[in-house]
């Protein structure tokens, strides 16, 4: 069933719709990610790296909200369920327990790098079908590029 009509060819549509989904999953995943190396972080940098984890959260459970609703106004159902999330997304496992300040940064620059990776093919692959979509992507990617630059920034 299809409640609401896209704009989009059925070709554009499945494109547009692969990269809002494919988004929205690593945005949740992320958002799990920095919020799990948040609970578990410890060392001497703790407060900074704790308070800079929480500005990721923030950031991609904004994104996330403007991916799934940009999906739903193309007519596409976004999919932020659990197994889909943990069966669709670019970032690695984090590691149970304590986490040392030095390894969170680690862990959040590739978790960073990882989906910026793919944020970029999704920009390149929604220029044509559909600038709006890319216009969110590439908003949104150039958020998590300062989240990155500044972890890395904290690890040198």
């Amino acid at each position: 069933m299809s409640v609401v009509k896209s704009s989009l060819s059925d070709t554009d549509l499945k494109t547009v719709g692969n990269a809002l989904q494919g988004a929205l999953v690593d945005l949740v995943d992320l958002s799990l990610v920095a919020k799990q190396v948040h609970w578990n972080v410890v060392g001497p940098r703790f407060r900074s790296v704790h308070l800079q984890l929480d500005e990721v959260v923030a950031t991609a459970r904004q994104h996330s909200d403007v991916v799934a609703e940009r999906a739903s106004a193309v007519g596409v159902n976004p999919d932020g369920r659990a197994a889909s999330v943990a069966s669709g997304s670019a970032i690695g496992e984090v590691p149970t327990g304590w986490i040392k300040d030095t390894d969170a940064v680690k862990i959040l620059v590739d978790a960073l790098v990882a989906v910026i990776a793919r944020m970029r093919e999704r920009i390149e692959v929604t220029d044509e079908p559909d600038p709006v979509t890319q216009d969110i992507l590439i908003g949104l990617t150039a958020d998590l590029e300062k989240h990155a630059w500044m972890f890395q920034a904290e690890s040198a």
